[in-house]
């Protein structure tokens, strides 16, 4: 079950733009993956492409994670590699817990719709 989940929105970096692919992928792998899975359990994420839209945002990942103390370490793990403020910029990071107001009020969901 998901009980946090955040929005980072960030923006890449000319250091970032400036390796190949395959460096990116490798930068990826060999400095930001394996600090996360050393320090983080109960954490999944998604990534969204956002430059065609968007010239304040290139990308949008979206993080899930089982508790608030997961999600803190992960934004501990990330801090520390070049991902944080080298390879991005993060723009903002919007954190939530979906349909928090129902919990709290006993109410069924009624705004998460699915049709």
């Amino acid at each position: 079950m998901t009980e946090v989940t955040a929005f980072m929105l960030v923006k890449t970096t000319p250091e970032w733009l400036s390796l190949t692919i395959e460096q990116r992928v490798e930068s990826f792998e060999t400095e930001v993956l394996p600090a996360i899975k050393s320090k983080v359990k109960g954490v999944r994420s998604r990534f969204y492409d956002t430059e065609f839209y968007s010239a304040r945002v290139t990308d949008v990942w979206v993080w899930e994670a089982d508790d608030h103390h997961s999600y803190q370490l992960l934004i501990e793990a990330l801090r520390e590699t070049p991902f944080w403020d080298r390879y991005f910029e993060i723009v903002d990071l919007l954190v939530g817990v979906e349909n928090a107001y129902a919990t709290n009020y006993g109410l069924d969901t009624y705004a998460s719709i699915d049709v």
